[in-house]
């Protein structure tokens, strides 16, 4: 009788192991269907080949641009006075100047020789030598330059050159790959890969009434890359690199260059006018925001407020007023105050536009004659250049002199390396007398200069009221 229970216990245990280890069994065959569930998800992420996608492989466009990429280097000629301390106790010692040498990149934009590079890199230099990417190396010529942009023009004898295409910057996307050439830290002729990550962005570096819609990207730039390229992967030129975001002076993430739509109005310009001609709508303006939407009565939170008018200008001509939303330039649709700067960069004194703005939440088209800085239609002359000042000169407007109190005078446009840099004598300067001879006009200017033995005694007074006077040994 035991012996029964006994084997009737081991038997119920064996079936018990039977029925636990099959319905294991079944249990881990359901594991694997879960995966294979779960592969089609991990492929996707990894997003399949597409035909239209950017190539991985720029080889082609870096070819195409590296020949065209110059090395700038510059020098200016500072005078030193030796030890400051030692002057002080033993009294002052001359000492000759001495050269200091910059570095920067340019791009060539023609077989004959014309070179753009960025203004900061060429600002204030006594010579500037241009190495091509060959090692042949020329002196170059500055032929103008823009600070409002940050371009300069060069050029140097020869033919036959490598050069750049204009591309379409306005025609980037974000996400696109861009490649950036130059030499940063004297490395010639280096290439770096980066995607476009912003358009139109305003850093406010260039200071007032500049021209600020940088090209952002993630390509590494470094010092020495400024005036260098930025092309797309087919080589064509669509911006020149000018900037870093970065808070110890090389690069930390973020590099911003000047779209090839304002390059090539502003070296167009300065080739062929000697100076740009820049049209001015004449409005002041900041983005739409919530806050100014609700204060404004705005249904819609695009465009640019027009906040203030600009006297006898385009804008007012054309019938634009205080609290307008400009949305458009010419159809091209406008979201913020760079890209409407970038828009009306394009185009030159008298050519006409078609502004879209949005009034009391009704859309109208205003149809705009845009006018010089000076508020006429005409085409800006060249200003006389005295070489051996280091200065341009204008005209000073009606409302200077009223504002100022004076009958006449001649406005300092530029100041380069030369006399008057080396005076303290600064941009905006505006002579009324030079060896107590009274100034009309740069004509005159030049005559009295070219007539004065010796030196020259100025007299003149800032923007701002403040009464200069400077002596210059000629």
């Amino acid at each position: 009788m035991k012996a029964r229970q006994v084997l009737g216990s081991v038997f119920i245990a064996i079936i018990g192991g039977l029925i636990a280890l099959i319905l294991y069994a079944m249990l881990d065959q359901k594991e694997p269907a879960i995966i294979v569930q779960e592969k089609p998800a991990v492929r996707y992420v990894n997003l399949p080949g597409d035909a239209d996608a950017a190539p991985s492989d720029f080889t082609l466009a870096a070819e195409r641009a590296v020949d065209a990429v110059v090395h700038v280097k510059t020098k200016v000629l500072r005078e030193g006075t030796g030890n400051p301390l030692y002057d002080f106790f033993f009294g002052y010692r001359y000492s000759d100047p001495e050269p200091v040498v910059g570095y920067g990149s340019g791009v060539i934009i023609s077989s004959d020789g014309y070179i753009v590079t960025n203004n900061h890199v060429i600002e204030g230099s006594q010579a500037v030598e241009v190495v091509l990417n060959d090692r042949r190396t020329f002196d170059a010529e500055i032929i103008g330059t823009d600070p409002t942009t940050d371009l300069a023009v060069l050029k140097i004898k020869s033919a036959g050159l490598p050069f750049l295409v204009y591309g379409n910057s306005g025609e980037l996307r974000l996400g696109e790959w861009v490649l950036a050439i130059g030499n940063p830290y004297n490395l010639t002729s280096t290439v770096t890969a980066g995607i476009v990550s912003a358009k139109a962005r305003n850093i406010n570096i260039l200071g007032e009434l500049a021209i600020e819609a940088f090209i952002q990207t993630d390509a590494a730039v470094n010092p020495g890359n400024s005036g260098g390229a930025l092309v797309n992967t087919r080589g064509e030129l669509v911006g020149i690199n000018a900037a870093i975001a970065s808070r110890t002076g090389a690069f930390s993430g973020y590099s911003f260059a000047i779209p090839v739509s304002i390059v090539h109005k502003v070296v167009d310009d300065i080739i062929e006018y000697g100076t740009v001609q820049r049209a001015i709508l004449g409005v002041t303006i900041t983005d739409v925001t919530a806050e100014n939407a609700k204060e404004y009565n705005i249904s819609r939170i695009e465009g640019v407020l027009v906040t203030g008018l600009r006297q006898n200008s385009a804008a007012i001509e054309a019938g634009i007023e205080l609290g307008d939303v400009i949305t458009a330039i010419n159809g091209v649709r406008i979201n913020t105050a760079s890209e409407l700067q970038e828009q009306v960069s394009r185009y030159r004194p008298n050519d006409k536009i078609t502004v879209t703005i949005v009034r009391k939440n009704k859309e109208r088209q205003l149809n705009v004659i845009l006018r010089n800085p000076e508020g006429g239609t005409g085409l800006i002359q060249k200003e006389q250049t005295i070489s051996v000042l280091g200065a341009t000169f204008g005209e000073v407007t009606d409302l200077e002199k009223q504002k100022l109190g004076i009958k006449e005078g001649v406005k300092v446009i530029t100041v380069s390396s030369g006399k008057f840099r080396n005076a303290g004598i600064r941009e905006g300067f505006i002579i009324t007398q030079i060896n107590n001879k009274s100034v009309k006009d740069s004509d005159e200017l030049n005559d009295i200069i070219k007539k004065a033995e010796g030196g020259i005694y100025i007299e003149g007074i800032y923007p701002e009221g403040l009464i200069a006077y400077y002596a210059i040994r000629l």
